[in-house]
């Protein structure tokens, strides 16, 4: 069985949609979440269904003899981000080499890179005028959403949506297959 660490910096509804679906299965146990906020309402979500949190400023973060001892006293041996807006040090890169994914809320390579989370990429997306958007799980690299593509998947958009109806629709297909592709990807492993 794997242990999962989840990192997070905001209100962590995938957060909660990935513990609650590891929760009766055999594949993964989510171990730990971590946030750089600590008001970050996932840090609650992930008290209320019994696993562990830490917050950890953006100093301790960067500091591998904070984190991976933190890390390794909870055998975590994958991790998660999902919705974390922190930069990842290279450290950690190395010390989980192809054990750490990136949930980033477009189909990269398009709305990719530095600065480009949450609200910035949808803007970007419909400024753009395209006329599908979607969500991209991928191996962390050390650069900002430049690793290899593990699972895309897309909604429409019409003319008439909104951004924040844009957001609704992306955020419901990291609701439906965030999960199921950690879990296949921890199956390949």
């Amino acid at each position: 069985m794997h242990h999962l660490a989840i990192f997070v910096s905001g209100s962590g509804t995938n957060c909660d949609n990935i513990i609650r679906y590891f929760a009766d299965r055999q594949s993964a146990d989510v171990c730990l979440v971590v946030s750089n906020r600590a008001d970050a309402y996932a840090l609650v979500r992930a008290q209320r269904l019994g696993v562990e949190t830490a917050v950890v400023d953006k100093q301790a973060f960067n500091d591998p003899k904070v984190m991976l001892p933190l890390l390794k006293r909870h055998n975590i041996d994958f991790i998660v981000l999902a919705g974390f807006l922190l930069f990842i040090p290279d450290y950690m890169i190395e010390a989980y080499p192809h054990r750490m994914i990136n949930l980033h809320p477009a189909l990269l390579p398009k709305f990719g890179g530095k600065g480009m989370w949450g609200h910035h990429v949808h803007e970007a997306v419909k400024a753009a005028g395209e006329t599908q958007t979607g969500m991209t799980v991928h191996w962390v690299s050390k650069e900002i959403d430049g690793g290899e593509i593990i699972a895309q998947f897309s909604t429409p958009i019409l003319p008439s949506d909104t951004i924040e109806d844009i957001a609704e629709k992306e955020h419901l297909l990291e609701m439906e297959h965030f999960p199921e592709v950690i879990e296949k990807t921890l199956e390949q492993l």
